[in-house]
């Protein structure tokens, strides 16, 4: 009896005006990026928290965790394990989806994510010192065939380190040393602490006039460094894009997916985006959620093949 009750309630509500499920969204929006604040990824998500904010008029904010490139993304277990609802997004770089779900976390495998879009590709860098005696990759390489050459990264699992690596493999030479370090900037290089590093080209704005940009990391050129080649120019097996974009879990309803992926796409193409992007060297757009499974898709495909060479 007591089933039939309450089957008799749903259908009632179902069909009296005024008591439909609330429309998305009716309380507050976490956007999660598991890194510390300041960064391209911070700065951008906090675009789209405020635009989200200013549309809906609900609040929106930007929650950082801590995580690294290489894992363990407690940032992203944290919106695995939220309800699929729209209130927990993600704004994750690439290693979420494609190293997530292979370094022992349950929650992240299989990966319960699914883009909504990718908005950023991150401008990172082989720098060396303005006074350094080569100027190109090539040059680099045959110098450092007889001489010792030590580079600086932020870590040897990360993305970025390990195409260094792969590349300096591809073109027949290795580093004397290498080191991981929280800061790569200008006076890292001043310093002498290193003669190479794998950096953001926005830590060396400062002195981008006085150090020699070797290759970016990225889908495309740097608009601060237009001349300087892509590591996939150089050698097209190493060719891989550094990005983030917005997640949620897979059982995320489409409506919902829907109005985030209306006000990021907005923000993304804003003034003050591509102002951003101008000012920092980040490549700033937006990459609908079909055309991101098919980069993460070939990401991991090209970061498989350089983890074989690297072995």
């Amino acid at each position: 009896m007591k089933k039939v009750l309450l089957a008799g309630v749903a259908s009632l509500m179902a069909v009296l005006p005024g008591v439909a499920a609330a429309e998305y969204p009716e309380k507050p929006v976490e956007f999660v990026v598991p890194w510390p604040p300041g960064d391209s990824e911070d700065v951008l998500t906090r675009m789209i928290a405020d635009d989200f904010q200013a549309k809906y008029g609900v609040p929106a904010a930007v929650v950082n965790k801590p995580g690294g490139g290489g894992g363990p993304f407690p940032g992203a277990v944290e919106v695995a394990k939220a309800p699929a609802d729209g209130y927990t997004v993600g704004s994750f770089i690439l290693a979420v989806p494609v190293i997530g779900p292979n370094i022992g976390i349950p929650e992240l495998n299989p990966n319960p994510f699914e883009p909504l879009g990718a908005f950023l590709t991150y401008p990172f860098v082989i720098v060396a010192g303005g006074n350094a005696p080569y100027d190109s990759v090539d040059e680099l390489a045959e110098y450092a065939k007889s001489n010792d050459v030590a580079l600086g990264h932020y870590g040897a699992p990360l993305i970025p380190t390990k195409v260094t690596f792969a590349l300096a493999k591809q073109k027949g030479f290795a580093f004397a040393a290498d080191a991981a370090f929280d800061l790569l900037d200008c006076n890292t290089l001043a310093s002498g602490d290193v003669d190479v590093m794998n950096t953001t080209i926005q830590s060396i704005l400062p002195c981008l006039g006085d150090v020699k940009v070797l290759a970016s990391i990225g889908g495309e050129r740097i608009g601060l460094t237009p001349d300087t080649p892509t590591v996939g120019e150089i050698d097209p097996s190493l060719a891989l894009s550094l990005w983030n974009g917005l997640f949620v879990h897979k059982d995320t309803p489409a409506d919902v997916r829907e109005k985030i992926i209306a006000v990021a796409k907005e923000t993304m193409t804003s003034e003050r985006a591509k102002t951003y992007m101008a000012e920092t060297g980040a490549l700033v757009y937006w990459q609908d959620a079909a055309d991101t499974v098919k980069q993460i898709e070939a990401d991991g495909i090209a970061l498989g093949k350089i983890n074989a060479m690297l072995e």
